[in-house]
């Protein structure tokens, strides 16, 4: 497969001038392009490079809002709800940010809710710039239906990623990132893509049989990781992400796929803690001490630790798309 490698400032200016070029804002557009670049250089591939042919086609269709300035209300001491108002998720969730950021210090913990939303990227993100600002981060972000109650056969939820992040004082931050299909369905999407094949086990076709093929399994259901388990954990998920902000379930919200059709409409759902006011000033020391005894064991690695060295090598050598996927792309900037 041939292939292009470009440098992560290059990505970065190529995503934002096909964003632009297809009826989104410049404010909007960058912001959108550094969560892109971030999550490429991370080997999130499929919330990278991968989404920018179906972002531009529905900003330019209007079935995600480019211009849409997200609006922040005031429902408590440290609580916002934030109107992404139909538009990327990104700039809401940066619009959150800010706000967490200023609130957790002063009252312990703050909250946010972010209706009307899009496809929330990378879960790790968020937290990630939560605990840079030393805080410790939850997030919870729904999607289209791909998972099936357990026990049934027609998908309700979204693969409705979690993610947690701390702070550390020497160290990057801990971050765990995971969606709760047994892989994130954007991986499914690359492979369908490139026409490969995937792993029995990640997904059933649209008849729920196992299937190995990729396009077969973006037209059926993922499974959840955990079996019984995972699927009482994605309607948890479901349940903060969409019941508490207000926006659509998975199975009412139409594809991040598609060009066509209404907003999607789902939400996100952040959280932001004060380890210092909870513990009383010893929260660095206690996590020090857990993953002094977890990596003092062989085999043993940090969550997030492969995520890292790849975002370095991606700093230094650039990210490498197909070439396919790169002239895609590059013919859509104009």
């Amino acid at each position: 497969m041939t292939t292009t490698t470009l440098s992560l400032a290059d990505l970065e200016d190529l995503v934002s001038r096909v964003l632009i070029a297809n009826q989104t804002s410049e404010s909007n557009a960058a912001q959108v392009a550094a969560a892109i670049t971030m999550s490429e250089a991370d080997g999130l591939k499929g919330h990278g490079a991968s989404r920018v042919p179906f972002y531009a086609a529905q900003a330019n269709s209007g079935k995600v809002n480019g211009n849409a300035v997200p609006e922040c209300h005031d429902v408590g001491t440290a609580a916002r709800r934030i109107d992404a108002k139909q538009g990327f998720s990104y700039p809401a969730i940066n619009l959150a940010i800010e706000q967490l950021t200023a609130l957790a210090p002063n009252c312990g913990i703050a909250a946010a809710a972010i209706a009307n939303s899009h496809h929330a990227g990378a879960a790790g993100q968020p937290v990630e710039q939560l605990a840079r600002a030393g805080l410790v981060g939850l997030f919870f972000a729904n999607s289209p239906e791909a998972i099936a109650p357990w026990g049934g056969s027609k998908a309700l939820f979204g693969t409705d990623p979690i993610a947690f992040a701390a702070p550390r004082e020497k160290e990057a931050p801990l971050v765990i990132d995971m969606s709760l299909s047994k892989v994130a369905r954007g991986k499914i999407m690359v492979a369908a893509q490139q026409d490969e094949s995937i792993p029995e086990g990640w997904a059933l076709d649209a008849d729920g049989n196992p299937t190995t093929d990729a396009k077969a399994a973006m037209a059926g259901t993922m499974l959840p990781m955990g079996d019984a388990k995972g699927a009482q954990l994605v309607l948890m998920v479901e349940l903060f992400a969409a019941a508490l902000t207000g926006s659509l379930f998975g199975y009412e919200a139409s594809s991040f796929f598609e060009a066509e059709g209404p907003a999607p409409r789902t939400g996100q759902f952040l959280i932001a803690l004060d380890p210092n006011r909870f513990s009383g000033g010893a929260f660095a020391n206690r996590l020090e001490d857990l993953v002094g005894e977890i990596l003092a064991q062989d085999g043993t690695r940090l969550p997030g630790a492969r995520r890292a060295a790849l975002r370095d090598a991606a700093k230094r050598d650039g990210v490498t798309l197909p070439q396919a996927l790169f002239d895609e792309i590059n013919a859509m900037a104009g």
